[in-house]
């Protein structure tokens, strides 16, 4: 067993865990990835044969970590790493973590690459009919041979042939096209295939790119940035097939969890828009690699490409400083759709493809919300949809066809297991589920990769393979809304400590209690603190909804979609008792995948629907929840499990809530009549949550 960390040892955070702690100098970074659970291969031992165990330092200023990071902080490289350099090869920038030692603070990125298991990305696209009329038309013609008599160029006769066969007049051209039309016109007996970007916002018609002869497939990809994950889907044009989809993590995770600390990196750093902009570029085109290999496509047969993002990851994207997002009033740059050549911004796919991006809503709510909107269209019907997209800033759409209102909130990335103990990202070994007896108060969880529960034959036995690693985003909602109803905590969010003469697994920590959730390796413990966490979190959500809905003077809601990959995963019931969402038919609240990435392959197939979302955006009332002046009273109500004024009479039919406890900050019982001390750290979280 290692002695405890000294807190003047070196600080040293991986990402895309987020996991970090502190280690001394001298210690190997693969022993400190182990130790802190991060998954890193190594197959030699650490003989650094294997080459494995690959990392990358990141330099900077990491503000919201307290950490300055630097190559200095780690060691040179030694004999092993430099023969295995000198022999196998290393890319630029990596390092053998079975070698390099810890000489200072790090921040450490485990390259997507070299890790097998590597995190889940759980969004998919939705299986649903879409009426195709794509952007791009592949035309085959058949251009006259050139004639003394008609000194007329090949080009011309190409534009000629293509009004009479086609109808298309006088159509534009790429440029770089230009030199390659003649000898193209040659090679298939003056037969080409010639595809012409149509979309209504441009005035003429566009070629964007020619084939010799007969071709009979282009493909697009609809692609959502979101500030955790990339999820991308390549699509034939022609048929409307998705061909292949696939995930990746963003890796602007190592510039800041949360997007106000990008854009605080951006702030700080001179190079810090640049880098990032350049590193999630790189992991688009890294995601159309492997898309297309999986599909058995060219990256040169897609001729069109329409992406969705919140705010900030669409400035990112597009080369945008997003600082003025950092501050009131939240300006955008730009707001409106846009349309590029995708190679001005390095996405390495046919010369002459053109990439679109849906309208931004608001200065916190983007194009990716847009992307929701489009897909699950709550301006289309008449009943009252609440639409919300949970990532670490909540999306928050709410209305019908008379009238739609949206907003943002600032939940964190706690419900994505930052900022948790034992908290983390879905991947094979996390808990994902989570029960607790209300008489013995003992737990039982499944993780992902085993379909056995904790309590059941042979479970350590499978989940041998996968390890149990953590406590990830579901499991979070769902461990504290089942200490809630076994009455561990109050609905003030307090454990409570008397427990402890029932159970070992209240146990005193601190000036706090604690909620043993699993004792062995990794030991992983519900704090005091993670439950603040939590319910800082979910009121920051909550009280977006519930000025929504005051706005559409409505006292409930008909329908609720949880939107995006963390969504898909939320048991609807749970999500209600922790008071996350207000109370609904349970039976009309349904998870829809990653719709913002539905609403991006919707506007690649249907030019119209670009047109559409176009037109409703400006329609859209956005709502500023921070400039609302009873927010930190809603804040402070929506603190309490479910809710401290709002009845949730749907609820109460599904689930037995627990009786009212009144418990002070340390878990002990308080006199009716004592001012709670509670109030002031509310009203302090409301003010956060304002900010």
């Amino acid at each position: 067993m290692n002695s405890p960390a000294n807190i003047t040892d070196p600080l040293i955070l991986f990402m895309p865990s987020g996991k970090r702690g502190r280690f001394p100098v001298g210690t190997p970074v693969l022993d400190a990835a182990r130790q802190l659970g991060v998954y890193v291969e190594s197959v030699c031992g650490g003989r650094a044969t294997c080459g494995r165990c690959q990392i990358e330092v990141q330099e900077g200023n990491f503000a919201k970590h307290k950490i300055v990071s630097s190559n200095d902080h780690i060691s040179p490289k030694g004999p092993k790493e430099e023969r295995y350099e000198r022999i196998r090869g290393l890319p630029e920038g990596r390092r053998l973590s079975c070698s390099a030692t810890v000489q200072g603070d790090l921040v450490v990125d485990v390259p997507q690459d070299t890790v097998i298991n590597a995190q889940v990305v759980r969004k998919a696209a939705v299986d649903r009919h879409i009426e195709r009329d794509p952007a791009i038309q592949l035309c085959y013609v058949e251009v006259e041979e050139p004639d003394m008599h008609k000194p007329l160029g090949d080009l011309d006769r190409l534009k000629r042939v293509l009004e009479k066969d086609w109808g298309w007049k006088d159509p534009l051209i790429a440029p770089h096209l230009i030199p390659q039309v003649q000898g193209m016109l040659r090679k298939e007996n003056w037969g080409v295939t010639v595809a012409i970007h149509r979309d209504m916002d441009i005035s003429r018609p566009f070629i964007i790119s020619m084939w010799p002869g007969l071709k009979n497939e282009a493909y697009g990809i609809a692609c959502d940035i979101g500030s955790t994950t990339i999820a991308m889907h390549l699509v034939s044009l022609l048929s409307g097939r998705i061909v292949a989809s696939s995930g990746t993590s963003n890796p602007q995770i190592r510039f800041g969890e949360d997007l106000m600390s990008r854009v605080s990196y951006v702030m700080m750093n001179p190079d810090g828009r640049e880098a990032m902009t350049v590193a999630v570029r790189e992991a688009v085109n890294s995601l159309i690699g492997k898309v297309c290999e999986e599909g058995g496509v060219s990256r040169y047969d897609i001729l069109d490409a329409v992406f969705v993002a919140n705010p900030i990851m669409h400035h990112l994207f597009l080369g945008i400083d997003p600082t003025e997002l950092g501050q009131a009033p939240f300006a955008l740059a730009v707001s409106s759709a846009l349309q590029y050549w995708a190679h001005d911004l390095d996405i390495d796919i046919n010369r002459g493809a053109r990439l679109y991006t849906l309208p931004c809503i608001a200065g916190h709510v983007g194009a990716d919300a847009a992307g929701a909107t489009l897909s699950e269209g709550p301006y289309r019907q008449d009943s009252m949809m609440l639409l919300v997209d949970v990532g670490t800033n909540a999306e928050i759409i709410l209305g019908n066809r008379k009238r739609v209102v949206a907003a943002s909130s600032p939940t964190g990335p706690a419900f994505e297991g930052a900022e948790i103990s034992g908290g983390q990202r879905a991947a094979p070994g996390a808990i994902e589920r989570v029960r607790i007896d209300p008489e013995t108060l003992e737990p039982k969880f499944r993780i992902i990769g085993v379909d056995k529960w904790s309590d059941e034959p042979d479970f350590e036995q499978a989940a041998g393979v996968v390890g149990v690693t953590g406590i990830c985003g579901s499991a979070i909602i769902e461990v504290i809304a089942e200490m809630y109803l076994s009455g561990i905590i109050s609905e003030d969010g307090v454990i409570d400590g008397a427990l402890n003469a029932r159970s070992p697994r209240i146990f005193q920590d601190g000036r706090t209690f604690s909620y043993l959730l699993r004792d062995g390796e990794p030991r992983l413990v519900i704090t005091q603190r993670d439950v603040r966490a939590i319910q800082l979190a979910k009121a920051a959500l909550y009280a977006g909804v519930k000025l929504l809905m005051e706005k559409q003077e409505v006292d409930h809601v008909d329908t609720i979609r949880f939107a995006g990959a963390f969504g898909s995963f939320i048991d609807p019931k749970y999500a209600m008792v922790l008071g996350l969402i207000p109370d609904c038919d349970l039976a009309e609240v349904k998870a829809v995948g990653n719709a913002s990435g539905t609403g991006a392959l919707m506007a690649l197939l249907n030019r119209n629907h670009r047109r559409e979302i176009e037109d409703e955006v400006h329609r859209i009332e956005k709502i500023e929840t921070a400039l609302e002046p009873h927010f930190q009273q809603i804040f402070i109500d929506a603190m309490a499990l479910p809710n401290k004024v709002d009845a949730f009479p749907h609820l109460s039919l599904a689930v037995k809530l627990p009786p009212k406890k009144n418990l002070s900050d340390d878990g002990g019982a308080t006199d009716s009549g004592a001012a709670p001390r509670r109030r002031s750290r509310e009203e302090r979280a409301a003010r956060r949550g304002r900010e």
